[in-house]
């Protein structure tokens, strides 16, 4: 299966990122993976080539390419958690300069990207997210709504806030498809019926399920918050979404 890494011109620079896509020569449909917050790396990655076994041209782009290339901050073969908040502190000055401005110039940058892939075949996409990703995911579809049929977010963070510009105050622009695959640690439960009030206001077809026994960042084998069977639930619901909104080749 092709990998390759890319440089994508954005309005702020170049976003080095990370492409995985089928043999052959086809063309496929594009998914635009967010990583969660400790950016692309290997375990990322593994999640972009399964996806390509699976039919699609996944593009992985580094979030934080303002301040260089992946990995921007060293990081542990294993994340745990003793170390966990070391590295979050230094990534949150990274986090917060990334703006609703700045995710909706990349977003811009990295679908028009997708749309001169040779490899890409025309038509919608998916956005999928992991983590802070989950956000990015859904501000990306909400933007664009005629290009994004499918929204994926697991262990999602950010989708309901206090501030103006919240993903979901979004919503009623959405036309995608969405699942959530959610731990019992990601939303309260007033934030998740917030979102899903929204949701069906806008009359979205949409599932928002909790993986029982898992914590946030189970999807990551490389965390303490691992859970094969929450990866397994994932890989599930993931594929079905694209399947049913991309229509697999």
């Amino acid at each position: 299966m092709p990998t390759t890494t890319l440089q994508i011109p954005t309005p702020d620079g170049e976003a080095d990122a990370f492409a995985a896509f089928p043999d052959g020569g086809e063309r496929h449909p594009g998914v635009l993976l967010y990583s969660d917050a400790f950016g692309v790396r290997p375990e990322v990655t593994e999640k972009a080539r399964e996806l390509a076994v699976h039919g699609y041209y996944v593009l992985v782009p580094n979030l934080y390419y303002r301040h260089g290339p992946a990995p921007v901050v060293e990081l542990p073969a294993h994340i745990g958690e003793e170390i966990r908040p070391v590295i979050i502190d230094r990534l949150m000055p990274l986090l917060e300069a990334h703006t609703t401005e700045r995710i909706l110039r990349d977003a811009d940058a990295y679908l028009g990207f997708l749309g001169t892939r040779p490899e890409v075949r025309p038509g919608p996409v998916a956005t999928v997210g992991y983590c802070i990703g989950g956000a990015l995911a859904m501000r990306t579809a909400t933007a664009h709504p005629g290009r994004v049929a499918a929204v994926a977010g697991f262990h999602p963070g950010f989708l309901v806030t206090d501030a103006p510009d919240s993903p979901h105050r979004r919503i009623p622009e959405l036309t995608a498809e969405v699942h959530l695959g959610l731990s019992g640690h990601d939303m309260s439960s007033e934030a998740l019926g917030e979102l899903e009030r929204a949701l069906d206001a806008a009359g979205v077809r949409y599932t928002a399920e909790t993986c029982p026994g898992t914590v946030h960042g189970f999807t990551m084998s490389d965390t303490d918050a691992f859970s094969p069977l929450g990866l397994r639930r994932h890989w599930d619901r993931l594929l079905a979404l694209l399947d049913r909104t991309l229509g697999e080749n």
